[in-house]
């Protein structure tokens, strides 16, 4: 029997205004989603899965009030170089992005910066030389 909650994520779902002009950012970035209904799409990402969705129907499914604006969430993308997070930044301003923070060393020792989708969630894309990637991209703790 499963006692307590397991320290994991599985799914992430954005709310996003139109659901076919995010889908086609993703896809811009080289995703590959699925949409059962296209009501919602999924983009398996590792381990989890990002799912996007009406903004007004995960809010009420989330019984939660939206005043919109941001939701006090940032997703991040670790990549191995530098020159990665400029790339990165850039392929996604070609696919729509809104450039937050162009790429620049940070006070932890990193790089990074932070590019907005559609629906204006930050996305942060860093490397972070004391987190190495593994071969499938995930992250581990030290």
């Amino acid at each position: 029997m499963l006692r307590g909650m397991q320290q994991r994520i599985s799914l992430i779902t954005l709310g996003v205004t139109d659901i076919a002009r995010s889908r086609a950012f993703y896809e811009a970035l080289g995703w590959s989603g699925q949409s059962p209904d296209g009501q919602v799409v999924f983009f398996q990402a590792g381990g989890l899965v990002i799912a996007l969705w009406s903004r007004d129907e995960l809010a009420a499914d989330s019984t939660v009030t939206d005043p919109g604006g941001w939701g006090g969430i940032t997703l991040a993308h670790n990549v191995p170089t530098p020159a990665d997070v400029d790339a990165v930044l850039t392929e996604a301003q070609h696919a729509g992005a809104t450039l937050g923070r162009a790429g620049a060393p940070t006070p932890w020792g990193g790089y990074s910066g932070i590019f907005l989708d559609p629906d204006g969630h930050p996305w942060e894309v860093a490397h972070n030389p004391a987190w190495p990637l593994a071969a499938d991209g995930s992250v581990h703790l030290p």
